[in-house]
């Protein structure tokens, strides 16, 4: 996939689907509660919602509906283990996003 810079040098247009969707998936990330999740899933590999509701002392509703946040733009994933559901970044979504926002050639 190329960048958007990239796109746009070779045809002159810039593609507002792929930049609507790097904006949005920026703007999730951007919250300093989701971005500390991101952080702290991305230093330990995964997390479970308990880990980081104790880690950041918040409500376990609270870190719930950001998880889900990330979840639905495919920042992050997650896995069952029993009763126990882990979440791990999704690291090819971030890879594309930062490859597609590249302003490099």
């Amino acid at each position: 996939m190329k960048n958007l810079k990239s796109a746009y040098e070779e045809d002159n247009k810039i593609d507002y689907n792929q930049l609507e969707d790097a904006a949005n998936r920026l703007k999730i990330m951007a919250h300093p509660i989701r971005l500390a999740i991101l952080i702290m899933i991305t230093s330990k590999k995964e997390m479970t919602v308990t880990e980081i509701y104790e880690a950041l002392s918040l409500h376990q509703a609270a870190v719930s509906n950001h998880l889900k946040m990330l979840k639905i733009h495919d920042i992050l994933c997650s896995r069952r283990d029993g009763k126990n559901t882990y979440y791990y970044a999704n690291i090819e979504s971030l890879k594309e996003l930062y490859r597609l926002l590249s302003l490099s050639d």
